[in-house]
């Protein structure tokens, strides 16, 4: 089988729901919710600054309401996310997010936010790869 220089940018949802740094639980939990999704970029100036997944929510969820109002998405978000530029192969991309276990990444191209490309995305890369292959 030959190696395939597929872009992570074929299977990377593009555009995807990202709020600013001051974002509430309430504003990550209805983006979650209405959108069907697990993560979300945090943006700053169109610049992916971090990434909240619902696991960082739900945490948030178990404070008591005083407190739960007081955090924001700078609080709780994974700063400096993994980023690939949209031309990386998806090999690259899947081969990293395996070796530090992550569950999303941040794709950009020209250094802003394109995309999140996610285990989800590259469960969908493999089925629709290996089909086409067989």
């Amino acid at each position: 089988m030959s190696k395939l220089k597929i872009p992570v940018e074929e299977f990377t949802t593009p555009d995807p729901v990202a709020l600013p740094e001051e974002a509430s639980v309430d504003e990550l939990v209805q983006a979650m919710k209405s959108a069907g999704i697990r993560h979300v970029p945090i943006v700053n100036n169109g610049k992916a600054v971090g990434v909240v997944s619902d696991r960082d929510v739900r945490v948030v969820l178990g404070l008591d309401f005083q407190k739960k109002n007081l955090v924001q998405a700078r609080d709780i978000m994974a700063r400096d996310p993994v980023t690939f530029s949209s031309d990386t192969p998806l090999e690259e991309v899947a081969l990293e997010m395996s070796r530090q276990k992550i569950g999303s990444v941040i794709v950009t191209e020209e250094g802003r936010l394109l995309g999140i490309f996610t285990v989800t995305d590259a469960l969908n890369a493999l089925i629709e790869i290996s089909r086409d292959e067989i």
